[in-house]
């Protein structure tokens, strides 16, 4: 069994403010020795679950988070950007479960550090009139590729973004939203264990699905300015709906996963 590992660091527990997610500032290097420490728990769960090989994407920022030392020796690790698939870049159908670490609810929602792909750029996303953020864009396109989710941590404003499309997944919850900023975490060392329980469940599991995008994918784009959405509607196909959003319409879904990459690209920029 090949498990994919895409990590971020928002929903790690003990991280709640942007002096732990950004390079260089205080806390960010402790920040990074509790995501390590998470990603090990996920990889211990899977190989305990039945997993031959695991190969970890480090998918934060300038994806350079993780510390190769601590990381568990069995773990391959993919990291760098930028990435042409960011989050999941390097996942195709010769994986059998997905599983997604240290994630956070959507942007616009209430959970701790919430955003979709960029709090700089994206106010937020929609997908055929519905709201999305990193999990359900993720997912749809390793639902493509026929690999399932299995097993998700974070806080629980993005366990109830979870579960409501997907109630086989096995959510470890390791901190409850207490503001934007605030958390209330589990002790570090109960945080893995409960990691730990739910990626082995997921690998033992034979009732996860895939998640499948909707048969004709609309996505629509609301940037937080209009200069961002101007050059943002510079990607082929892509319509400017609004001063401040672009949609983008395609059967294949891994293309609207690309025009939504170039797009947040693109607005970066400005």
């Amino acid at each position: 069994m090949r498990v994919y590992i895409s990590a971020d660091i928002e929903g790690t527990a003990g991280v709640s403010g942007r002096s732990q997610t950004a390079a260089g500032a205080e806390g960010y290097q402790a920040a990074c020795r509790l995501m390590t420490q998470e990603v090990n728990a996920a990889v211990e769960g899977a190989f305990a679950g039945g997993a031959t090989e695991v190969v970890v994407n480090d998918s934060h920022g300038q994806m350079l988070n993780l510390i190769l030392e601590m990381l568990d020796p069995r773990a391959d690790l993919l990291h760098g950007a930028p990435k042409p698939w960011s989050m999941v870049e390097g996942l195709d159908d010769s994986y059998d479960l997905m599983v997604c670490t240290g994630y956070h609810a959507r942007a616009g929602a209430a959970g701790t550090l919430a955003h979709t792909y960029n709090s700089a750029v994206v106010h937020e996303v929609t997908l055929s009139g519905k709201p999305v953020g990193e999990y359900q864009l993720n997912g749809y396109y390793a639902g493509t590729y026929g690999v399932p989710i299995g097993a998700v941590t974070g806080d629980d404003e993005l366990e109830r973004e979870v579960l409501e499309i997907a109630p086989q997944v096995h959510f470890a919850r390791v901190k409850a939203a207490r503001g934007r900023f605030g958390s209330l975490s589990l002790g570090a060392e109960r945080a893995r264990a409960t990691i730990r329980a739910a990626v082995e469940a997921a690998c033992r599991a034979q009732d996860v699905p895939r998640l499948v995008a909707p048969a004709m994918p609309d996505l629509v784009v609301t940037f937080m300015h209009a200069g961002q959405a101007q050059v943002a509607a510079l990607c082929p196909g892509s319509e400017r709906v609004s001063p401040v959003a672009v949609r983008f319409r395609n059967p294949e879904f891994r293309e609207v996963f690309r025009a939504f990459r170039a797009m947040i690209t693109l607005a970066t920029t400005v």
